[in-house]
């Protein structure tokens, strides 16, 4: 009877053990991943709404319904990206994943002397460059150094209330996501 249940309990384990390495390494293996879902949506330095407005699906599930998001996927191998968006909103938060989907930096709008979203994703070595001459259009920008070669850069939006739909809509619809050569 006791070797029943030692071996009960070795395939126990041994279930469990498996189970959880399979729960691990599903988004390794998933085709339905954010960085799939965006590629097929739009190219490099595109953004593109992940919401659902626009009368189109939402491109990712079990989004808060009081935020509106727009992410855009970016090379730094090509170079820095610029991402910016004019106009004020109550409340934007800004979050950078790697291709994989693991978040890597995230900040708001809280972070910036305006509120104004104007920032540079590059490398370290291309801060380093950076810094030697750096570009006029950079004066207001909030540098931040990933350690990373693609990603996606995902701009989400409150929406307090209705009245602030068309001024949101209007601040994500006009967010540039640009490779600085």
């Amino acid at each position: 009877m006791s070797r029943f249940f030692y071996a009960l309990l070795v395939s126990l384990v041994g279930i469990g053990i498996v189970h959880i390495t399979v729960l691990l390494l599903l988004p390794q293996f998933s085709e339905r991943d954010a960085w799939s879902s965006l590629a097929a949506a739009s190219d490099f330095y595109k953004s593109v709404r992940v919401d659902g407005s626009d009368d189109q699906a939402p491109l990712v599930g079990a989004l808060d319904p009081l935020f509106r998001a727009s992410a855009c996927r970016f090379d730094l191998k090509e170079g820095p990206v610029h991402i910016r968006a004019p106009g004020n909103v109550p409340f934007w938060s800004v979050s950078i994943y790697n291709r994989a989907g693991q978040n890597v930096y995230s900040f708001n709008d809280r972070a910036t002397e305006r509120g104004a979203l104007d920032f540079v994703v590059l490398t370290p070595s291309q801060m380093i460059e950076i810094r030697k001459a750096p570009p006029e259009t950079y004066q207001r920008s909030i540098f931040v150094q990933v350690p990373i070669g693609e990603g996606i850069v995902v701009v989400r939006s409150f929406v307090p209330d209705p009245t602030w739909e068309e001024t949101t809509s209007a601040f994500l619809a006009k967010m540039a996501c640009s490779k600085e050569v």
